[in-house]
């Protein structure tokens, strides 16, 4: 089923949004044209201070006379919030690429980053992007891998009972589609692996995190508040007149 004919008509934000269901699971998944959309990550606004909440960044923007069309949590974080792994933003450098494996999710080869060029998108694994090293105006890095050339990754277990709530992207082969996910009740990896390659039918996906997973979706009249979050994913778009 295609994600954009299935979508109501939303006057709130460009973003297409919507709720889905896959084996019976729910989700929400917003589906981004890089080539068109104004897609970002976001982490620290002009005094040097983690935004930490979609709110913070709204406010900035509003500035601007902007605001955020989506957003969703980007990565996973320190203590302080600051990124575990490869981070770029607006061309700078802020964290390098961590290549080995280590504890917890983000250590579970094979990991990722994803890449935003100015017309493109991509979920890179991260041996691959290090080989290649391509020039991200905008890269943040986390793990596991979803899915891998269009496999799951090889650690994901069917019968696994590890549940949480979880949230993603995956990207297509020409990087003209990047559609982020977050699960609306606590799944597996391996059921949150498949709702990329077997619903979605994306040849790449990255998990961003878990748990403390939120959404910020104007078009479902959504937008999460929890704990304070390191990077942010999101598109911005002018402010309606």
């Amino acid at each position: 089923m295609s994600l954009l004919a299935a979508l109501p008509v939303a006057v709130a934000a460009e973003v297409p949004c919507e709720a889905r269901q896959f084996e019976g699971l729910r989700y929400s998944a917003c589906r981004v044209d890089p080539r068109t959309d104004d897609l970002r990550l976001f982490l620290d606004d002009a005094s040097g201070e983690r935004f930490g909440q979609f709110s913070a960044i709204d406010r900035a923007l509003a500035e601007e006379g902007q605001r955020l069309a989506f957003a969703m949590n980007g990565g996973m974080y320190h203590d302080d919030r600051a990124p575990v792994g490869h981070y770029v933003e607006d061309g700078q450098e802020v964290m390098r690429v961590i290549p080995n494996a280590g504890p917890g999710n983000f250590g579970l080869l094979p990991n990722g980053v994803f890449c935003i060029r100015d017309d493109r998108a991509d979920v890179i694994e991260t041996r691959a992007f290090a080989a290649e090293r391509p020039d991200c105006r905008y890269a943040t890095q986390s793990g596991p891998m979803l899915v891998i050339d269009g496999e799951l990754h090889p650690r994901f277990l069917p019968d696994s009972t590890s549940r949480y709530i979880r949230n993603g992207v995956g990207t297509s082969g020409d990087g003209t589609s990047a559609v982020f996910v977050i699960s609306d009740q606590a799944v597996t990896f391996h059921e949150f692996g498949r709702i990329f390659r077997d619903d979605l039918n994306l040849p790449q996906a990255l998990f961003l995190d878990g748990n403390i997973s939120r959404l910020h979706a104007p078009g479902l009249n959504r937008s999460d508040f929890g704990r304070w979050l390191g990077p942010i994913v999101g598109v911005v778009e002018p402010l309606p007149r």
